[in-house]
């Protein structure tokens, strides 16, 4: 049985957190579309630096990446789950960039102000005014937010596919711990 190779603990670290933050993110944005009084001002207030520590956060998680890269895949991975895997991990980031910026955007075509901290902090304006602008860009956030999820749902099945299925190291990489079954030997792996 070969040894798992892990994600270096930065690695774990910032996906966990950011996977619990990025899910609650998204179920704050379906109750805050959802609500109408008292709530929904409390769910925005929460909803803003939520998503602006999420964008930090992966740029942070990008930084990471280029000092740690990731282990390899499994070698005997046939090429359209391996093309699949990294177009996924490349398209979290895009979606994790894209979402917070458009957000961002949006408030400031709609001429929102955007406060962060009960009002301590005020971020500028990246677009001017224009309502039609504001309307494309919250149909885009929404559209964004829920391929989010539908990749965050197919991600976690083919984590489990791989630990369940296949019976390889991969989710273990991520986890940090475990072992793999003695049934099976870990498959060598490939590098990007």
């Amino acid at each position: 049985m070969n040894p798992i190779v892990f994600f270096a603990r930065s690695s774990r670290v910032l996906h966990w957190l950011m996977a619990v933050l990025i899910l609650v993110m998204l179920f704050v944005g379906v109750f805050m579309a959802a609500s109408v009084g008292p709530a929904y001002h409390a769910l925005v207030g929460f909803h803003r630096p939520l998503g602006i520590a999420l964008l930090a956060l992966v740029v942070l998680r990008l930084i990471n990446r280029f000092f740690h890269r990731p282990p390899a895949l499994p070698i005997d991975l046939p090429p359209l789950m391996v093309f699949g895997a990294k177009a996924s991990h490349w398209a979290f980031y895009a979606l994790m960039m894209a979402l917070p910026l458009i957000g961002w955007a949006m408030l400031s075509a709609g001429g929102y102000p955007i406060p962060l901290f009960d009002n301590d902090v005020l971020l500028p304006p990246i677009l001017p005014h224009d309502a039609a602008l504001w309307g494309w860009l919250r149909l885009a956030h929404t559209v964004l937010a829920f391929a989010l999820f539908a990749l965050i749902m197919a991600h976690g099945g083919a984590a489990l596919f791989h630990f369940l299925i296949r019976r390889d190291s991969v989710l273990q990489s991520m986890v940090g711990a475990g072992s793999v079954s003695p049934t099976k030997s870990v498959s060598p792996r490939v590098t990007d």
